[in-house]
């Protein structure tokens, strides 16, 4: 195993020394009712070890029968990734013992996978378009799901025992493998993380999966390697497995920029070997030296025939391609007169689904982008989470922008509000009626708070009546103040006037 070093290079001293080489392989869960080669319901939160099949579990006798959806899908991801998709391809099992593998073989593809040869260009946050090589996208079947109990962290290091659900063994993945990623430099982490976000918008919008990085939709394992310079051969590379989010796998290269960095500064060598990432302090630690494609064994399933996708059912798929997310950007951007920086903004964010679907509501382009841009934005920061799991709905910021739009309440009122949604207290319209936020409207309520501030202020009134309206936004705040910001600014205003009669 490797050595643990305390201190680590700088990241900007290590990327001026090393050319960081990286590879991505993502997999997806496909969003089929059954599983992959049985018919296991597939739904997430059931009931530990009920959704399984003498198939899944891998008992003596029992023979898988290939998913037909799952295939579908796996040619849509193929297309949509600029793949070419294979006359015939074939299953494979690939041969390893881990718990959470009930056969003791994993049932994926190997020489022969369903899409090959692809790429994907990729738009990075200054608007670069980095181009992603892709080997191929193949078809598998997920591994059951291992529970550690008894850790600080809920990893299996420092935990008690583990507890295994089998519920996930079986479900239809695809994997996605890139070629060895070059000439990123320093942008190597924006890079990695901009491609796996790139994925996760075309699988929601194949509907292939729900792509909920929280719940392991997608994962990501990250090799990377260093190198003294672009034309070197490549280093020896690290695999950090199963990350989950993209500020994980952003950080998690980063990280290793820096570990490896260190290593090679100190004259040893780095180990092949997979990491385990550490969300809590942001660091990477040995798992178990990596094995080759000959130590797992390879052979063709025997109980499995060749996949052979006639042309035209292909030609059909691609036919059928909903809009990818690049080309809806560029849509957009006509339609809700973004200009490139906002909708890169926007993009960067995580708040193009967000701002889609409150638009969709019934809120306009403008206030849409405001409120994720801007508050909600603010308190994904604060609390260091993703824009997408801030506890607001787009429903939500619909029913709160049209609350100050019928001017029931005003922009500072909304924000109060707002605050409250977001701290699960209930939604827009609960929470202004159950709080009495909502504007004071009765001109008759108005004059009587004005009447109160006008005769505590005669000197104020005096300068009004005379010409001098500068003072009035005294008498307006004092009013504003008086009704707790319930007041119409623009109402208060005229009233006093009418009242001083200036």
């Amino acid at each position: 195993m490797s050595t643990t070093y305390v201190d680590l290079v700088d990241f900007d001293e290590a990327v001026a020394k090393y050319d960081p080489v990286i590879g991505i392989e993502v997999h997806v869960e496909l969003g089929t009712k059954t599983k992959m080669f049985c018919a296991a319901e597939v739904e997430f939160g059931g009931e530990p070890n009920t959704q399984v099949t003498p198939v899944s579990l891998g008992l003596p006798g029992a023979l898988p029968v290939v998913n037909g959806t799952a295939v579908e899908y796996a040619i849509k991801i193929g297309l949509a990734l600029n793949c070419q998709i294979a006359e015939s391809c074939r299953f494979a099992r690939k041969n390893y013992f881990y718990p959470d593998v009930p056969k003791n073989f994993q049932t994926s593809q190997y020489d022969e996978p369903i899409a090959y040869d692809g790429y994907l260009d990729v738009e990075l946050e200054d608007g670069t378009i980095f181009r992603v090589d892709i080997e191929r996208a193949h078809m598998e079947e997920d591994a059951g799901k291992n529970t550690h109990v008894g850790g600080a962290t809920g990893r299996i290091q420092g935990a008690e025992y583990s507890l295994i659900d089998y519920n996930r063994a079986g479900i239809p993945l695809v994997e996605i493998v890139t070629r060895p990623i070059t000439g990123a430099g320093e942008r190597a982490p924006e890079v990695a993380r901009a491609y796996v976000q790139a994925l996760r918008d075309i699988f929601r919008a194949l509907e292939v999966s729900e792509a909920r990085m929280e719940r392991g939709n997608v994962r990501a394992d990250v090799n990377l390697s260093l190198r003294a310079n672009p034309e070197a051969p490549l280093g020896t590379r690290t695999e950090t497995k199963n990350l989950n989010s993209f500020r994980s796998i952003e950080r998690a290269v980063r990280y290793e920029v820096e570990r490896q960095a260190a290593i090679l500064d100190a004259g040893e060598k780095v180990v092949q070997e997979t990491r385990h990432w550490h969300e809590d302090n942001n660091t990477t630690s040995s798992g178990r030296e990596k094995s080759d494609a000959e130590d797992y064994r390879y052979f063709p399933e025997p109980d499995l025939v060749p996949v052979q996708p006639s042309r035209e059912w292909v030609e059909e798929i691609r036919a059928s391609l909903p809009e990818l997310p690049a080309v809806k950007r560029r849509r957009l951007i006509g339609e809700w007169g973004y200009t490139d920086v906002e909708m890169r903004d926007v993009i960067n964010a995580g708040a193009l689904e967000l701002i889609e679907e409150t638009v969709a509501a019934g809120t306009s382009p403008a206030a849409s982008r405001k409120w994720w841009m801007g508050e909600l934005a603010r308190s994904a920061k604060d609390q260091e989470i993703e824009l997408s799991e801030v506890s607001v709905t787009p429903a939500q910021i619909a029913e709160l922008q049209s609350l100050i739009e019928s001017k029931r309440i005003n922009d500072k009122i909304a924000r109060q509000v707002l605050e409250a949604v977001v701290a699960g207290e209930g939604n827009p319209e609960q929470i202004v009626v159950a709080k009495g936020l909502e504007i004071v409207s009765d001109d008759g309520a108005l004059l009587t708070v004005i009447d109160e501030t006008l005769a505590a202020q005669p000197d104020i009134v005096e300068k009004v009546k005379s010409g001098n309206l500068g003072p009035i936004g005294a008498i307006i705040g004092a009013v504003m103040k008086a009704t707790k910001g319930q007041a119409d600014a623009g109402r208060v205003r005229e009233l006093v006037l009418e009242r001083i009669g200036a």
